[in-house]
């Protein structure tokens, strides 16, 4: 089953993404499902109602919903797509421009943290993390080929491993990140 995709396009969208508690509040409800403010309070060490605040944002900008009614009060909330997109279609240049800061900078926070750590990891774990960068010459179609491919094994892994039961036992939650960026002028368009 493919994952449920949303491409973000409009401002106020962006806007209500931009912020690091949503960030991490998207992150923890598609990796281990609906919950309430209170359980995902306690997961983020933030406080139920600043937690609910945000949640409530998120809702109103369509990114996440209430689940079905928990027992007694429980009020989960889950995910609504499990993959955002965004880009050049967007309606605003510079509101994109911030929320890919503040989604790289997440990013490489966290990429910052594993390695400070790998050392203290299990041997298979140290084996198995990698830092991998190239520059290529590429045509553009190669290099949106090249996107769509990374993109398709990440789907296909994040669908895979959806359901609890079909996961390895030994298997973690692991941080992947890719991009496919032009690095530098077109030499067709550099003054001689």
């Amino acid at each position: 089953m493919a994952l449920s995709r949303r491409r973000v396009t409009a401002a106020a969208d962006m806007k209500a993404l931009a912020h690091p508690v949503r960030l991490d509040l998207l992150e923890l409800l598609g990796v281990h499902g609906p919950m309430s403010a209170t359980e995902a309070a306690a997961e983020l060490q933030q406080s139920p109602a600043n937690v609910s605040w945000h949640l409530h944002k998120l809702g109103e900008h369509g990114f996440v919903r209430q689940a079905t009614t928990g027992p007694g009060r429980r009020r989960p909330w889950k995910v609504v797509a499990e993959s955002l997109s965004w880009g050049e279609d967007a309606e605003d240049p510079a509101t994109t421009s911030a929320l890919h800061d503040v989604t790289l900078e997440r990013e490489l926070q966290t990429l910052r943290t594993a390695l400070a750590h790998v050392s203290e990891e299990p041997a298979p774990w140290r084996d198995a993390t990698e830092v991998y960068q190239s520059r290529l010459w590429l045509t553009a179609a190669e290099a949106s080929d090249i996107g769509a491919q990374i993109r398709q094994l990440f789907e296909t892994l994040a669908a895979e491993r959806r359901d609890p039961t079909k996961r390895p036992v030994d298997a973690r939650v692991t941080a992947l990140m890719a991009w496919v960026v032009p690095s530098g002028p077109d030499p067709r368009r550099v003054p001689k």
